[in-house]
């Protein structure tokens, strides 16, 4: 129900929150950290080129790979359930 409580940590020290209020900040917070995510992964990616190009080796193959998103993985698996 929509009058349902949920204990939430932030810090050291707990509140209590509706559930839906609490969802949404988990979702808002989870978005803002894909996006971080992203941002180093492409970053590191640069930079390991950088360095490869430096030491004179060529380019790392399969580096630019992009991980399968959770809808993708759920494809996979139902696939590979039958």
């Amino acid at each position: 129900s929509p009058a349902e409580k949920a204990m939430v940590c932030f810090g050291n020290m707990f509140i209590e929150l509706p559930k839906a209020k609490t969802r949404e900040m988990l979702r808002q917070d989870q978005e803002e950290l894909d996006k971080e995510i992203n941002n180093l992964r492409k970053e590191l990616r640069v930079k390991v080129n950088r360095l490869y190009e430096a030491q004179g080796k060529p380019e790392l193959k399969g580096f630019n790979l992009n991980p399968m998103s959770a809808e993708e993985m759920k494809l996979i698996n139902r696939i590979l359930e039958g």
